[in-house]
């Protein structure tokens, strides 16, 4: 008998095994886009006026291809075949979001701040994602349910080897210091940074670009990630799951946790947060 794609995606999720090939996906994309980073690569521009670039697309094509051959059917919300062909018209009960490489422009500009974006959604909220830094070889990600989340740094290890769980470790957010530090993306003004982290209970911020301010915060380095401008849902989906799974929270501007499948899968104003 063959097993539904959703009942393998559940057995997956229960047993933590699918966090784990996610990471491997992840990997194999950050290698593929490692030979474009400080190459003069060509860069174009969508309709929304961000840059893509072919290391975007090659990723994109790899961890589809992937998950097709792993959960045949799940539907999948990827932001360039969104920029291409344009976004389903309402999420399904299960689907992926998947940034191939978020912090674009740092990217183009030889920055070290991108990442690989994969998460897995039930019911409008993220219950598996993988967050992968190619310029730094580490990769962050959520295990089985209630399970925690964990950090690697994966080097050159051979294709399948992320199946181990070899050198994973835990990654837990901190207590709320006296001085908080926030996270702010390097597209508001020092101004906007200074009033948003204040709002938040920080005294200083630092400013960084992509999902990588999910994941310094899981990893108890920093406390807050106030947003106030648009984003899109694959920009912060994984980078949720693993918050979360490290016992964070991401909240929107109404106070509750950030849902998904929203209409043009867009997000309005949020704060992460550490403990």
């Amino acid at each position: 008998m063959t097993t539904s794609p959703t009942k393998k995606l559940a057995r997956d999720l229960k047993s933590g095994a699918l966090s784990l090939a996610l990471a491997e996906i992840a990997e194999d994309a950050a290698r593929v886009i490692l030979p474009y980073w400080r190459s003069g690569t060509a860069v174009e521009t969508k309709s929304d006026d961000s840059p893509v670039t072919q290391a975007d697309r090659a990723a994109e094509a790899l961890i589809l291809e992937r998950l097709a051959a792993l959960y045949p059917g799940v539907q999948t919300v990827a932001e360039e075949a969104v920029a291409a062909d344009g976004a389903p018209a309402a999420a399904e009960d299960w689907f992926w979001l998947i940034d191939p490489l978020d912090g674009t422009k740092g990217f183009v500009r030889g920055g070290e701040a991108f990442t690989v974006n994969i998460a897995l959604m039930h019911q409008g909220y993220p219950v598996a994602g993988v967050v992968t830094a190619p310029a730094t070889a580490t990769t962050w990600r959520t295990d089985a349910p209630e399970g925690g989340a964990f950090r690697r740094q994966y080097g050159e290890q051979q294709e399948g080897e992320a199946h181990s769980g070899t050198e994973w470790r835990p990654i837990k957010v901190r207590d709320r210091p006296q001085e908080g530090m926030a996270l702010l993306s390097h597209s508001v003004t020092d101004e906007e940074a200074t009033r948003l982290a204040a709002r938040h209970g920080c005294t200083r911020w630092q400013g960084t670009d992509s999902s990588l301010k999910f994941c310094l915060i899981a990893e108890g380095r920093f406390d807050a990630y106030p947003r106030s401008g648009p984003t899109s849902e694959w920009d912060t989906a994984a980078g949720q799951a693993v918050l979360e799974a490290a016992g964070g929270r991401v909240l929107s501007d109404d106070g509750q946790r950030l849902a998904y499948g929203k209409p043009k899968f867009l997000n309005g104003a949020f704060v992460a947060m550490g403990g």
